[in-house]
């Protein structure tokens, strides 16, 4: 496509607004940003893009911006389509698109595409540390923390890009096409954001909308969804499975991972007591990064390397501390409760879990058999704090406390667990009622526990 004179309306000016202005404007194209903060609230951003030219317009998103020519809107992907500006766009058919859809268009080297509720983060890194180990040559972006309009120059000399996406990015795609597209999982998550099941449901899924037979689909044989959406997808498929054997695909038997691709012969990858990366959970990630991985040409001593060696991403079931043999983990990035769960069912010694955060309208009711299984302890806070305390008293639990910041949560589990347990920081919850980030809450969580051992 030719940018040049085009009109294109970046609305929202995070990481990927900024990335994708600048591009555009390299590019040729008109650009125009809005962003609703105040304009004090991001100056950096606008200093940058008012010394190339880029008109910033800040404090609203004002219906007088469809007065100028738009051809094309730009969103950020945390925007909704529900607010009036981008209702307004639509009734005058302005096509709406996210960063990785303008980015796609311009990138000519093929994408790995990975999405699912859990597990995004953690599997993209495996998969490209994997090709890196297999000295294949890949770059990895998105939602991982770098914008994929940023590295379009970077990829030159690389043979895949490796991108973590999520359904907000995926729901503005028009003509995004990976070679290789990954749905690890799907629980219910953003519902505040999507209007219900079936619109993540359908987010996701444009990741394959444009596949061919020519290209490659990772699902996961265990998610009763990846069933449903696989007569809809055109691509060959790859499963991966933790529970099963299957005839063709990455899983599991007599405590070995086993490789079984089309046009090629059966492969024992390692076996499972060699993965670093402890716990149900990471077994199904790193399943997952196989398949995709030997899709892209891995190579199984690549694959084994990184499999065995490697620790984790932070703040994803991440082991930072042990203390007089208690051990701590921080897991802030679980922002609901399956991702609450599988973390919690991957100890078999007794866990104090921390829980709390963001009330988003869950009742948190299927916790209970988890939690009656595996905890012994319960440390509450934040806004959703009296649901989970309920809950835990529904599971059975003796020792449930509720507190009033992460600080005096990681002070009380500390009290309550003996030689042998596992405090387990595993929110269920989204941050944005105390922090302004996963982040933030789980530096603040690991800062709070190194105190205690001063």
């Amino acid at each position: 496509m030719n940018w040049k004179n085009q009109n294109i309306l970046v609305l929202g000016l995070a990481k990927s607004g900024l990335a994708v202005a600048k591009c555009l404007h390299q590019l040729g194209a008109t650009v125009t940003v809005n962003e609703r903060k105040k304009r004090e609230q991001c100056i950096n951003e606008i200093s940058q893009l008012e010394k190339l030219g880029i008109q910033v317009i800040c404090g609203e998103h004002p219906l007088d911006l469809f007065n100028q020519p738009i051809d094309l809107i730009v969103k950020n992907p945390g925007i909704p389509y529900q607010i009036p500006f981008l209702q307004k766009a639509k009734a005058l058919k302005i096509p709406i698109v996210t960063e990785i859809e303008i980015a796609s268009r311009l990138i000519k080297t093929p994408i790995i595409s990975i999405t699912g509720s859990n597990g995004k983060t953690t599997t993209t890194t495996l998969v490209g540390e994997m090709l890196q180990k297999s000295e294949i040559q890949s770059l990895v972006a998105g939602n991982i923390g770098t914008a994929l309009t940023e590295v379009v120059d970077q990829l030159v000399d690389k043979e895949w890009l490796v991108a973590e996406l999520s359904s907000f990015q995926l729901q503005g795609t028009l003509q995004f096409h990976p070679k290789i597209a990954a749905l690890l999982n799907l629980y219910p998550a953003h519902l505040d954001f999507h209007q219900g099941m079936d619109e993540y449901l359908q987010a996701k899924m444009k990741m394959f909308q444009n596949q061919t037979a020519e290209d490659i689909a990772v699902l996961n044989a265990d998610a009763q969804v990846s069933k449903e959406v696989s007569r809809a997808i055109k691509a060959n498929i790859i499963w991966f499975s933790r529970q099963q054997q299957l005839e063709t695909g990455v899983f599991v038997r007599n405590g070995e991972v086993v490789a079984r691709l089309p046009k090629q012969q059966e492969q024992t990858i390692i076996p499972v007591a060699d993965i670093c990366l402890q716990g149900d959970v990471n077994l199904e990630n790193s399943l997952a990064a196989t398949a995709i991985a030997l899709s892209a040409g891995a190579t199984i001593q690549g694959i084994y390397k990184v499999l065995s060696r490697f620790k984790g991403v932070e703040h994803r079931l991440e082991e930072f501390a042990e203390h007089q043999r208690i051990k701590y983990y921080n897991d802030s990035k679980a922002t609901n409760p399956q991702a609450a769960m599988k973390a919690i069912e991957s100890f078999d010694q007794p866990v104090v879990w921390l829980g709390g955060g963001l009330d988003r309208g869950i009742d948190f009711r299927e916790m209970v058999p988890t939690l009656a299984k595996h905890v012994k302890a319960v440390v509450v806070y934040g806004q959703v704090a009296s649901i989970l305390q309920k809950r835990a008293e529904e599971a059975g639990i003796k020792e449930i406390y509720v507190v009033e910041d992460i600080t005096a949560a990681a002070k009380m589990a500390s009290s309550l667990a003996r030689s042998g347990d596992v405090v387990l920081l595993s929110p269920a919850c989204a941050s944005w009622d105390q922090f302004t980030s996963f982040e933030e809450r789980g530096s603040m969580f690991k800062q709070a526990v190194h105190n205690l051992y001063k």
